[in-house]
């Protein structure tokens, strides 16, 4: 399986100040994997330690953080030498050790020369406790699900990822329906990597959704596991709810919803500690559409969307059987899963400032209204070829922006000032100087 990250990976490897690098990301996106694989490509040795229930290493680094004394100690409890040119240090849930994750600060201070690279599910999660963070001494990378052009190359489809790629939207036209096909099974089994290569080897959708129930489940035994007594209700409640409001018209989340009377206040904690473990997306809405998008945030009002497409579709009780109904799928739960689907492409793509758009009326909403930097780029969702676009329009006509995006299962066509870009080619809008 092929993760577009390892490249990121080689980059930090080679990088003339390199610091420690701690991967984020929810449970089960193969941050493990990932560290393992770019060991085997780009190292003669890996030492890899889980800190997860691991007591001998807590007590190693719950004394002092002497570099020398840490290093003998982690050469003891591997049984071999490390020689820091050409080994890859692993220390996987770090957060489970906080004083292992301040130690990170030394290691990059007095002994640059040592390759570390961490991964943590739950490190926002421990930073809220208190535990203390080497700010400045370390770099970072998330890891989300497969996108679909990684699905792609995971299901034998990679010269179909490479022609996406290349833009050549005459010829990507001419394949559409395996596209369209492809990202009928993207919307059915998503892009956690275990699924992905159990669908890649077996192409069985009801073995597909065991696996995605058991990883659902996992994550519920993570809510008592880590969370304060307190507040797993509500965790729970606010999680089962994400879904049932997404298939609703109108996907801005509403606490009301949750439980009759319920208030912000009493769900802030919960929806802090989903979206610390990369559980949930929160997409806040701005009012205006100038750069940078982020001062004219709303805070209050947000779309809340799931890890994955793939998870989504479980929670919602999608049946294997509508991939077969033509394009039904795209239309099903009010295109909960197109705007779900999107929004994850959307979040692979690094440094990416992602909200949705509505006037103070509420007569204009737009799906997504994205950050590149130096422009902003209003998409509008359409779960199948329905091209009308009225609060697009709107959208154009009061800020007037360089690029407007309708994605829908339409073929690639530039107009005027619109640009309607396939569903199965979103992750393209990175390289939108050549849309």
């Amino acid at each position: 399986m092929y993760r577009t990250a390892i490249n990121k990976l080689f980059v930090w490897k080679n990088s003339k100040n390199r610091k420690p690098l701690i991967i984020e990301g929810a449970r089960q996106v193969g941050k493990t994997w990932l560290m393992k694989e770019f060991g085997k490509q780009a190292y003669e040795n890996t030492v890899y330690i889980n800190f997860d229930s691991n007591t001998r290493m807590e007590n190693l680094f719950a004394a002092d953080l002497d570099i020398n004394r840490l290093i003998l100690g982690i050469e003891l409890y591997v049984g071999h030498k490390i020689n820091s040119d050409n080994t890859l240090l692993i220390f996987d849930e770090i957060q489970e050790v906080p004083r292992a994750l301040a130690s990170l600060k030394y290691f990059y201070e007095n002994a640059p020369q040592y390759h570390i690279i961490c991964a943590s599910s739950l490190l926002g999660i421990a930073l809220h406790q208190g535990t203390s963070f080497p700010v400045g001494k370390v770099d970072f990378l998330k890891l989300y699900p497969l996108s679909f052009s990684e699905f792609l190359m995971a299901t034998g489809n990679e010269r179909f990822a490479d022609l996406l790629k290349s833009q050549d939207y005459e010829m990507i036209t001419n394949f559409k329906q395996t596209y369209i096909d492809a990202l009928k099974h993207y919307y059915f089994v998503g892009g956690m990597p275990e699924v992905v290569q159990n669908f890649s080897e077996n192409k069985d959708f009801n073995e597909v959704r065991s696996i995605q129930k058991r990883i659902l489940a996992s994550y519920e035994q993570d809510f008592s596991k880590h969370a304060p007594n307190e507040i797993v209700p509500k965790i729970r409640m606010l999680w089962n709810n994400v879904s049932s409001q997404l298939t609703k018209e109108n996907k801005k989340f509403f606490y009301s919803l949750i439980r009759e009377g319920s208030r912000a206040r009493e769900y802030e904690t919960a929806l802090m500690w989903l979206t610390d473990c990369g559980l949930v997306y929160k997409i806040s809405r701005v009012h205006g559409a100038k750069i940078p998008l982020k001062a004219y945030e709303d805070l209050k009002t947000f779309k809340l969307f799931v890890v994955d497409v793939g998870l989504l579709g479980c929670m919602i009780g999608l049946y294997p059987g509508t991939l077969l109904d033509g394009n039904n799928l795209f239309v099903e739960f009010k295109g909960a899963l197109t705007e779900q689907y999107v929004c994850q492409q959307l979040k692979t793509i690094e440094e990416l400032g992602i909200y949705y758009y509505t006037n103070d009326r509420g007569s204009c909403e737009i799906d997504f209204v994205v950050d590149v930097g130096e422009k902003i780029i209003p998409i509008e969702v359409k779960a199948e070829t329905n091209l009308r676009a009225k609060s697009l329009k709107t959208y154009f006509e009061k800020f007037h922006p360089e690029l407007s995006i309708r994605t829908s299962m339409a073929d690639y066509k530039k107009e005027d000032w619109l640009l309607n870009l396939p569903l199965y080619a979103i992750e393209n809008i990175w390289w939108n100087e050549k849309l």
